[in-house]
């Protein structure tokens, strides 16, 4: 995270309390990041909040601009400002939808993680990260090039994210149930293909040289592994990687990402593999 220069802050003048600004903060301390403070609304002024944000942060010694703009909808806003200001992460807090709404219409933060070029980190608590562990969710039974490139993203911005904090960086992946063995009692339960996976996490630990007691390799749907372990070890914030699906697809397979926003109680950082990033910027 210290080659992020810009950081753009979504301010939302309706919560009581901005845990994104928070984060930001504690990030561009420690890593002498830009701030970019943005709101997104086209039927209120908000230039006199604006204004004293900026000039407070500047008092504190942060480097500082802001913009209240609107691009059709918050997400089409966050992006495109994201494009026009070159910030390299973008910082949001995430409220928790309803299953209701979320049945009737695509959450906003759904379709930021999907549309948005560059890493989003949605803020749920204003817990300090200092000091605390830093969670990596990754596939370790997908071994292609294309995963590999998004695992050693999602291990390198752990690791950054660690130093900055002087924290720990844990790595946590699903192993998928042998359904065959399910389907048949005589199978044994030791398959080839556990052995396998046993085999790739053993491979990818001595890639990123991740130790024993800092990988956590555990049976069943990857949004309740992470969701478990990451309450486990009362992570800070989790680092995960999305596919960026969208349209007919989106809607019917889902994204662990969209999925785990909801139920993590630590912070999310989304990252993208590099050919999605190249394929959303030319539709920006």
């Amino acid at each position: 995270m210290q080659t992020i220069r810009s950081l753009l802050v979504v301010i939302e003048p309706h919560l009581m309390e901005s845990f994104a600004l928070k984060r930001a903060k504690e990030i561009a301390k420690a890593s002498k990041a830009h701030l970019h403070l943005l709101i997104g609304d086209k039927e209120h002024d908000h230039s006199a909040l604006l204004n004293v944000l900026t000039n407070s942060l500047i008092t504190e010694g942060y480097s500082v601009t802001s913009r209240q703009a609107w691009h059709d909808s918050l997400p089409s806003t966050i992006i495109k400002e994201q494009q026009i200001e070159g910030c390299g992460l973008v910082i949001k807090q995430h409220v928790d939808d309803s299953i209701l709404k979320k049945i009737l219409l695509t959450p906003e933060d759904w379709k930021l993680l999907r549309e948005c070029p560059v890493p989003v980190l949605l803020v749920r608590t204003t817990k300090p990260w200092s000091n605390g562990v830093v969670l990596a969710a990754v596939d370790v039974g997908n071994g292609d090039e294309d995963h590999m490139a998004l695992h050693k993203t999602i291990i390198d911005q752990g690791f950054r994210i660690a130093s900055l904090t002087h924290g720990e960086l844990h790595v946590v992946s699903a192993h998928p149930a042998p359904t065959l063995a399910v389907m048949d009692a005589a199978y044994p339960i030791d398959t080839e293909y556990e052995a396998s996976f046993r085999a790739a996490s053993k491979e990818f630990q001595r890639r990123f040289e991740i130790s024993d007691e800092r990988m956590h390799i555990k049976e069943g749907p990857a949004d309740i592994i992470i969701q478990h372990v990451a309450k486990k070890l009362g992570a800070v914030v989790t680092v995960i990687g999305s596919v960026a699906r969208t349209g007919l697809s989106a809607a019917l397979i889902g994204n662990t990402a969209e999925i785990l926003i909801d139920k993590l109680e630590s912070d999310v950082l989304v990252l993208k593999p590099d050919d999605i990033v190249k394929e959303l910027e030319q539709k920006v």
